[in-house]
C-alpha cells in the first residue's frame, strides 16, 4: 500500500500522482483525507473532538469557520408569532444551539474499521495510506425532552466529491419542527450564489408563483422586513453554488482570486445568508443584526410552512407541517469547482 507522509499532507506536497485514490493520516484525535482532483489540492479535517468536519479546503481556501451542524430552526416569523407557534416548539430553538454527539464510526473502501483515536491509530504507520472512498458517520442526541437521534454522515471519495446523509429518527411527544438539515458557517460573506431551482423566495405553502430556471443572486441579501425574521428560502433546488472571493487567509487576499463550491442538492430547499437564525431572532429592528462577516448556507431536507393567511392566530395548514415523530432523511453532495 502506497504512502506519504503527514508533513506532505499538509502542505498538499505528493499528491499529483493522477490516481483516485485518497491519502488518509489517522491523527490522534483527528482524521484526515487529502487527494488531487483537476490539478486542484483539497484536504479535509473530521475532528473527534468538535464532532464534525472542521476544515474542507480546496486550492488553499477554507470553506469552513465552524463544524457543520444538524439545524432545526428558522427565525420565527410574524405567522409564527400569532400562531404561538415558537411557544409550542421553542426547545427546537436550543437543539439547535446545543447538540451532543454520542458516537463517531470511520468506514475505508466500504469496510468499517475500529475508531481511530488514539491509542488505537498507532496501528497505522506514521504515514498517510491510500483508499478509493472513506466514510465517517457522527451519531448525536437533541437536548429536546425527550431526546432523539440524528446522524449526519460523510463519504469522500477520489475524485474530491463529499456525499452527505443526514437522518432524523422520529419521536413521539415532540413538538412540531421549524425545519430539519444541515447548516455550514463559511469564514468569510460570499460574493454571490447561482442556483437552478424556482426564482424568488419560496416555501412549502409558498412556491406556487416560482418559476423553475438558474438565478444569480448577488452578495447575501437579507428580506427587510421591519423585524428581522426568517427569509430567503428556495425550495426545489437541484444545485447550488457558493462563490467567495475573500478569506482570513490574508495572503490569499492578495490575488482576490473567486473560488466557487458547488452543491448538488438533488430537489432540496436551502438559504444562504450572512446570519444564523439565532441571529435573526435575537433582533428586533434591521439595524440590531451585527455586521455581516459569515455565510450561512443551510440544506434542508425539511422545511415548515409559513401560513400567511392571516398574521392574528391561524396556523400553518396541516400538510406543510412537520411532524417529529416521522423519520426524516436526505442526502446531497459537495463538488469541486473550476475557478470562475
Amino acid at each position: 500500500m502506497g504512502s506519504i507522509s503527514k508533513e506532505k499532507f499538509q502542505s498538499g506536497q505528493g499528491m499529483d500522482g493522477g490516481t483516485d485514490l485518497l491519502q488518509v493520516v489517522y491523527g490522534d484525535v483527528t482524521l484526515g483525507v487529502g487527494g488531487t482532483c483537476g490539478g486542484k489540492k483539497f484536504h479535509y479535517i473530521f475532528s473527534y473532538a468538535a464532532h464534525g468536519m472542521e476544515s474542507l479546503v480546496v486550492d488553499g481556501r477554507e470553506w469552513l469557520y465552524r463544524v457543520p451542524a444538524p439545524t432545526f430552526w428558522r427565525a420565527a416569523t410574524d405567522n409564527d408569532k400569532g400562531s404561538g407557534f415558537p411557544l409550542k416548539s421553542g426547545m427546537w430553538l436550543a437543539a439547535d444551539m446545543f447538540i451532543q454527539c454520542t458516537g463517531i464510526a470511520v468506514a475505508v473502501d466500504g469496510e468499517d474499521i475500529p475508531f481511530p483515536s488514539a491509542p488505537g491509530n498507532n496501528r497505522y504507520a506514521d504515514d498517510a495510506t491510500e483508499a478509493e472512498r472513506v466514510k465517517i458517520t457522527y451519531t448525536y442526541q437533541t437536548v429536546t425532552a425527550p431526546s432523539t437521534k440524528v446522524f449526519v454522515a460523510y463519504e469522500i471519495t477520489g475524485d474530491g466529491g463529499i456525499r452527505v446523509e443526514a437522518r432524523y429518527y422520529g419521536r413521539q411527544g415532540l413538538p412540531q419542527l421549524p425545519v430539519f438539515g444541515i447548516r455550514f458557517l463559511m469564514p468569510t460573506c460570499a460574493d454571490k450564489f447561482i442556483y437552478k431551482g424556482l426564482s424568488g423566495e419560496t416555501y412549502p405553502d409558498r412556491k406556487a408563483g416560482g418559476v423553475p430556471g438558474i438565478y444569480e443572486v448577488q452578495g447575501l441579501p437579507v428580506t427587510p422586513y421591519l423585524v428581522p425574521q426568517d427569509c430567503g428560502v428556495h425550495m426545489d433546488t437541484e444545485w447550488v453554488e457558493i462563490y467567495r472571493s475573500s478569506s482570513l487567509d490574508n495572503r490569499r487576499n492578495k490575488d482576490v482570486e473567486t473560488s466557487a463550491l458547488h452543491f448538488d442538492l438533488g430537489n432540496l430547499a436551502f438559504s444562504c445568508l450572512p446570519y444564523t437564525a439565532l441571529e435573526l431572532e435575537s433582533a428586533t429592528h434591521q439595524e440590531e443584526l451585527p455586521l455581516p462577516r459569515r455565510t450561512v448556507l443551510c440544506i434542508y431536507g425539511a422545511v415548515r410552512g409559513v401560513g400567511g393567511i392571516d398574521s392574528w392566530g391561524t396556523d400553518v395548514e396541516e400538510k406543510y407541517w412537520i411532524d417529529a415523530g416521522e423519520d426524516i432523511g436526505f442526502s446531497f453532495s459537495i463538488k469541486i469547482r473550476e475557478n470562475k
